[in-house]
């Protein structure tokens, strides 16, 4: 039995599909068609599907997605929650909160003509309209190496290979990996990805960058009484209870559809106290009266685990770690983080294919990525660099 991987060659490569990955894989082929140039775009998912590894529940930011797809709604995307409620509390203790009046909030943190989405949905459509535009989407396949050039550059990934024994032995179902060749390598695998801190390493990419914050966010989806849904309803909150251990975070919950809601708890990762547990302090979390009388009587269903990345990006990676980009607003504010995701593939696409063509000069990603920063309003709170080869 063969253990040599076969190798495929495609112009593009993108690891991971999710809202960054899609979006640049989508806008590969855009600009493609636009400029008539044929660009073969391969996405790889080591999900069963897109959108297998995202649990519902989302306050999105349809900015990015206007830019991407003007025409989403003929399109179905789906945006059927607009928030009509946005409640901000800082909750003291576990009985008492302070509601905080809406004029006080700053405009960044308010969720005015934003929407309650289930973001799984949202990867599944983008999807969708991924392989309409030609993108060829591998569910199933993690990458599970870089692949180099003799020269050090990057030359594309392979998959893992399946079928070995725990002594390590070839069994009969074995699979050898495949090896992806491309012209561009972006990875867009999400936060503290095993290929991402591999090529921080190696390219040494975090020399003279700010530490990096992390923060891990368990969320929940429920379901519960038609009767109690307030759809469109968005709460969130800061203090309690992990201000009673020294910790930071926030807290949320979105009623979404007719009758689910999602909630969870974000703790930064710079506690002190080794005792704290996350999963235990969400458990506190909902028994408080802002979030217990939401969810009395009702049923969860769901519940996910995920790491995020804190505070404002200054670490540019030549290859576009799609998902590193991040804002002031995103420990708090789910819908920050994610608009962003979703406006750094827009541009990520547009720079890569300006890498692909090569008549397109750095004038051309200049005026994209000038494009991009006056449309997403963070030039104050956030910094990109990307390595144009």
């Amino acid at each position: 039995m063969s253990t040599e991987r076969e190798s495929m060659q495609v112009d593009a490569v993108i690891v991971g599909a999710g809202p960054a990955g899609l979006s640049a894989a989508c806008r590969l082929k855009q600009l493609a068609t636009q400029h008539k140039k044929e660009l073969s775009v391969g996405v790889l998912e080591k999900g069963a599907e897109v959108g297998a590894h995202i649990l519902s529940g989302a306050v999105f930011e349809p900015r990015a997605l206007d830019e991407l797809f003007p025409d989403w709604k003929k399109r179905g995307a789906p945006l059927d929650t607009s928030v009509t409620a946005d409640e901000i509390y800082l909750l003291r203790n576990e009985k008492k909160a302070i509601a905080m009046p809406h004029w006080t909030v700053p405009k960044p943190m308010r969720n005015d003509g934003n929407y309650i989405i289930s973001l799984g949905d949202l990867c599944r459509w983008l999807g969708q309209q991924a392989e309409a535009l030609g993108v060829e989407i591998f569910p199933g396949f993690a990458a599970s190496e870089v692949l180099y050039h003799k020269d050090g550059s990057i030359k594309g990934v392979a998959t893992g290979e399946q079928g070995r024994g725990v002594d390590g032995k070839v069994k009969d179902s074995f699979e050898p990996g495949m090896e992806l060749h491309a012209r561009v390598t972006l990875f867009a695998e999400g936060c503290r990805g095993h290929l991402g801190k591999q090529l921080i390493e190696k390219f040494d990419l975090a020399a003279d960058r700010q530490t990096q914050h992390y923060a891990i966010g368990i969320k929940e989806l429920w379901q519960i009484d038609r009767k109690k849904h307030r759809r469109g309803l968005v709460v969130h909150g800061a203090g309690w209870p992990l201000s009673q251990n020294g910790a930071s975070g926030g807290s949320f919950l979105y009623h979404l559809g007719d009758d689910l809601i999602s909630l969870g708890l974000i703790t930064d990762l710079s506690y002190s106290n080794p005792y704290i547990s996350p999963f235990d302090e969400l458990q506190r979390m909902k028994h408080h009266p802002v979030f217990s009388r939401h969810i009395e009587g009702g049923e969860r269903i769901a519940r996910n685990y995920q790491r995020r990345l804190e505070c404002p990006a200054e670490n540019g990676i030549a290859e576009c770690i799609a998902d590193w980009l991040r804002c002031r607003h995103a420990q708090f504010f789910q819908n920050q983080g994610l608009a962003y995701r979703n406006e750094i593939g827009h541009v990520g696409g547009g720079i890569d294919f300006c890498r692909l063509d090569r008549r397109r000069g750095i004038g051309f990603i200049r005026a994209t990525f000038r494009q991009f920063m006056a449309a997403s309003r963070i030039a104050s709170i956030a910094q990109f660099r990307c390595g144009i080869a």
